[in-house]
């Protein structure tokens, strides 16, 4: 329970002493102080889980010493210990925020259940925190045909079991947090936590913040101390997404971090020492952007022991049918939605497609498709058509043929799946094609489309 620091707080030293030697015996990281004023300082500097504070001392009272406590950081529990327990003093400590009450003539097996309870629940909210932060997990099952992602995945397995950092390039939507998660499982670290930060969600100063940490009053709007994803992750895995986007002050102090393996939060010059592994992905092109000197060049030597890059979904065309059921069932049991039957220009689009937005967009297609669906029918005119912007580019045969033979058969699927969506209305179809109703007439006889 070393992790696990105490706070003792009583003007006689005899009665330090004794909480000291019973709370040590336990196992607890404990510090022992005789007045109020000498705990908020001590609480300015150091990480404390629990206060146990005397109620009666002179200047600060146990219970104004609750309230500044309270004030600075509200994750900090107290237990008010005193000798004269009364019900009202009790009551009063409650309301302010006191976990429990102990009274000095009573059995200190009582103080410790308390003890315990508390570090059951730090643990607990911990947890809890990291796994709201963790709800768009994806837990796709690594079951790939495509002979170049298989050796990535074997590549990730052997860089899982060592310490060194690791580097993930790809589009948007690839799965690069999908893949950093299955190193961290994969990896003897896996009983930590896998702490996830988009570098491109938040401005220069809040990113900091985020990552680092801030003590009470650093700057405007720091109304108590905030701790960062570093030390969330310490005995795991920070997950440093869209790197490429992080701007170069911040970029500075990652790299002393990452070298010094501690961190200092905003408002502080204390240095917390962080233990964990640092995985990191971008879909930037970052020799450009070192050449244009928008990323450091000693941080990108640090970040990148190992790069993986992950390959965009049309060049893991056989994976697709295996996908298209995972995301089916996920969705399915997601939305309570049961799907019955999937009309054929549907899944003939969901195997086509070309997917410039990769595993994210497919995902979103098919969460769109059961959304909308009616009694268990999954229906071409629910797919999210634009003539515009539709890219088909992997719809034809892998036989190379005359370029008029492509645009026969590019035309002849188009067609066919503009008809569905509109269910055959010529009029409507014809209005979205750009063509008269006689010239997709001629092009439904020609391609045999009825």
């Amino acid at each position: 329970m070393k992790d696990f620091k105490i706070l003792v707080v009583d003007d006689e030293y005899k009665h330090q002493e004794v909480l000291q030697m019973i709370l040590e015996n336990e196992g607890y990281t404990v510090h022992a102080c005789s007045s109020a004023e000498e705990a908020l300082n001590n609480i300015e500097k150091e990480n404390y889980d629990l206060v146990l504070t005397d109620l009666k001392m002179k200047n600060m009272n146990g219970l104004e010493l609750l309230d500044e406590i309270k004030h600075i950081d509200k994750g900090i529990e107290v237990i008010l210990v005193t000798g004269y327990g009364t019900v009202e003093s009790a009551v009063q400590a409650m309301k302010k925020g006191a976990f429990s009450y102990f009274i000095k003539s009573h059995n200190p097996e009582s103080l410790l259940m308390d003890i315990e309870k508390i570090t059951r629940i730090k643990k607990l909210e911990k947890d809890n925190r990291i796994f709201r932060n963790q709800t768009r997990k994806e837990d796709y099952v690594f079951d790939s045909k495509n002979k170049n992602f298989q050796q990535i995945l074997d590549i990730a397995r052997k860089a899982a079991d060592s310490d060194l950092s690791i580097l993930i390039l790809g589009e948007s939507g690839t799965g690069k947090e999908v893949l950093a998660r299955y190193i961290h499982e994969a990896s003897p670290r896996n009983e930590g936590h896998f702490v996830p930060v988009n570098c491109h969600m938040f401005t220069e100063g809040l990113l900091e913040s985020e990552l680092f940490g801030h003590e009470r009053g650093a700057f405007t709007g720091a109304i108590e101390r905030r701790i960062g994803r570093f030390e969330e992750a310490d005995g795991g895995t920070l997950f440093l997404d869209e790197i490429g986007d992080m701007p170069l002050s911040t970029q500075i102090k990652l790299l002393r971090a990452i070298e010094t393996k501690s961190i200092e939060r905003i408002g502080s010059n204390r240095c917390i020492p962080v233990d964990l592994r640092f995985i990191s992905a971008t879909n930037r092109d970052i020799s450009k952007a070192l050449e244009e000197g928008d990323f450091r060049e000693d941080l990108y030597y640090r970040i990148n022991a190992i790069t993986i890059e992950i390959p965009p979904l049309r060049d893991r065309r056989e994976d697709l049918p295996h996908l298209i059921d995972f995301f089916f069932s996920k969705i399915e049991s997601e939305l309570k939605k049961r799907v019955i039957e999937i009309e054929d220009g549907v899944k003939e689009f969901l195997l086509n497609y070309n997917y410039p937005g990769n595993i994210r967009e497919l995902k979103n297609i098919i969460e769109r498709l059961v959304v909308l669906s009616e009694g268990g029918i999954v229906k071409v005119k629910d797919l999210p058509i634009d003539n515009k912007k539709l890219d088909l580019t992997g719809s034809f045969n892998s036989s190379i043929g005359s370029l008029k033979e492509a645009r026969k058969q590019f035309e002849a699927k188009y067609v066919k799946m503009v008809l569905d969506k509109y269910d055959g209305n010529v009029t409507k179809a014809s209005q979205c094609l750009e063509i008269t109703t006689r010239q997709l007439y001629n092009k439904i006889s020609e391609y045999g489309l009825r």
